[in-house]
């Protein structure tokens, strides 16, 4: 039985003092025996904040982006060392901005999560079509590649530690939502994919979460969907009152 995996991606929101507040807040509402894994993933600069706020709670801590190398002459960036050891579990890798806004190529990508394994961290590798790609029938060649380019020379074992983020680019941040169905097809492709690549025990017990105008309106359908995992929530993860809803989902 797959166990349920809900992170919020706040992307450039929150201050410093915003977050702690936000980590204070969920902590007190989220009950120590939640059946499922949750995460939240503040901007680098509260981090470290959060991260003490955290520490004894059942709330994990993401990173929104990684840098594929451990240190240099990379102005602005940040390595998964660094990452390790402010105390982030999980970072967020190939988010469709990160594709579309900086240019990350599929390589990029897999340099990127292989750097994330190496530190004992597990990826959260992003992956989905644009609405064009959707409407010229392209969805699962897009898919295929960014799966195949992301998890390429993993092995099984960082295959198996590396959770897939199903998010159709026309779905965020829009308001429009992926129909269940539609989540579910992509998803179940995915886990096909996944199984060509390693075996069908691996394939069936890697999580496969879906990201795209996630709120709690749409959560529960969603993960009544037989190969949904979890969420990666964006706008609606910025609302404690949200964001427990959604975590909360029956």
């Amino acid at each position: 039985m797959r166990r349920p995996f809900i992170c919020g991606n706040w992307k450039m929101n929150k201050t410093v003092r915003e977050s702690e507040i936000f980590a204070q807040q969920l902590a007190a509402l989220l009950p120590p025996s939640l059946q499922r894994d949750v995460a939240i993933a503040p901007p680098f600069t509260a981090l470290h904040s959060v991260a003490l706020i955290i520490r004894n709670t059942p709330i994990r801590l993401a990173a929104q982006n990684v840098h594929d190398r451990p240190k240099g002459a990379f102005t602005g960036e940040i390595s998964a060392p660094m990452l390790l050891d402010i105390g982030c579990q999980y970072v967020i890798v190939g988010h469709s901005e990160r594709r579309s806004y900086f240019g990350e190529t599929d390589e990029w990508i897999n340099k990127k999560i292989k750097a994330v394994l190496e530190n004992g961290m597990q990826p959260i590798l992003c992956v989905g079509e644009t609405l064009e790609e959707r409407e010229e029938n392209f969805t699962f060649s897009v898919v295929e590649r960014q799966i195949k380019g992301g998890l390429q020379g993993l092995g099984i074992d960082g295959i198996s530690k590396t959770i897939i983020a199903y998010e159709p680019v026309w779905a965020i941040g829009t308001g429009k939502t992926a129909e269940p169905f539609q989540a579910q097809e992509v998803h179940r492709f995915i886990r096909k994919e996944v199984e060509k690549l390693t075996s069908q025990e691996v394939a069936n017990e890697l999580r496969i979460i879906y990201g795209g105008s996630v709120n709690p309106s749409n959560i529960s359908p969603l993960m009544a969907e037989e190969d949904i995992d979890g969420a990666l929530v964006g706008g609606a993860s910025l609302s404690v009152d949200d964001f427990l809803s959604i975590i909360m989902y029956k």
